[in-house]
């Protein structure tokens, strides 16, 4: 199949606006991104925790395709469609008026859009479609020069662990390009409980101490200071865990 690539657009909408941002990503975005032999796959994401954060992940064949697309009239068309149905941003525009009046004007909050290459393996047998309604997206920032033992470990102890998993229906590890640090584990699952279990079960922690060591020094640091039980510290790069429902997702190649 090639190299793969992931986009992921972070997007917060008006929470009575979620609906309506679900049919417009059927009717417009997975109608015409099928039309692209390029685009593999398009998915519309909630998060279980904040019901206005959605996500549209897609999976393109080449890192060349994801940057076309994002430089492509097509994708500001389809960001302009999107707009009326996101959130307020809460950031404010002043300006000094030729009258010498303070103009306050709101600033449109733009979706945050990240590009991931695909790193690791894939546990499940093809990309997943509907049926697959839980995402789970693990964020990690690791040590440049860790990031080849990273993928080894995933590949060799953490996807065959994940694979055995009841529920556990596909599995990825993609890195940030463009020089970025960050790392996502993306597992899919067949459901939010099969995810919830798997956490509940301790297997998470054990496969999280054997890329410990890979994870940035800053992450070290709070590591250590954390050795006491009494002692906790955050920071900017401490791994994350979210969790999306999968309202809208198509397979397309």
């Amino acid at each position: 199949m090639g190299t793969q690539t992931h986009q992921i657009d972070e997007e917060d909408y008006k929470p009575e606006k979620v609906s309506q941002a679900v049919e417009m990503y059927n009717d417009r975005v997975i109608s015409t991104l099928q039309k692209l032999p390029q685009c593999l796959y398009a998915g519309f994401m909630v998060s279980v925790d904040h019901a206005d954060e959605c996500v549209s992940l897609t999976l393109w064949d080449s890192q060349e395709s994801t940057r076309a697309y994002e430089q492509s009239e097509l994708f500001q068309r389809l960001m302009e469609e999107a707009r009326p149905l996101l959130a307020e941003s809460s950031e404010w525009k002043i300006e000094l008026s030729k009258d010498l009046k303070l103009e306050y004007q709101p600033v449109p909050e733009a979706p945050v859009v990240k590009t991931y290459s695909v790193a690791g393996q894939r546990a499940g047998e093809a990309t997943p479609d509907l049926g697959a309604l839980h995402v789970r997206i693990v964020s990690m920032k690791v040590k440049p020069e860790k990031k080849a033992e990273l993928e080894r470990i995933y590949d060799a102890e953490i996807i065959p662990a994940l694979r055995a998993v009841e529920g556990c229906r596909y599995a990825f590890l993609t890195e940030g390009i463009q020089g970025s640090s960050e790392v996502l584990s993306v597992t899919i699952w067949e459901h939010q409980r099969a995810a919830e279990r798997y956490q509940k079960s301790g297997l998470f922690e054990k496969l999280a101490v054997k890329i410990q060591h890979t994870l940035s020094d800053l992450y070290q640091w709070k590591m250590n200071l954390e050795r006491d039980p009494f002692r906790q510290v955050g920071t900017s790069e401490d791994t994350s865990v979210e969790g999306y429902r999968v309202v809208s997702g198509k397979r397309f190649h």
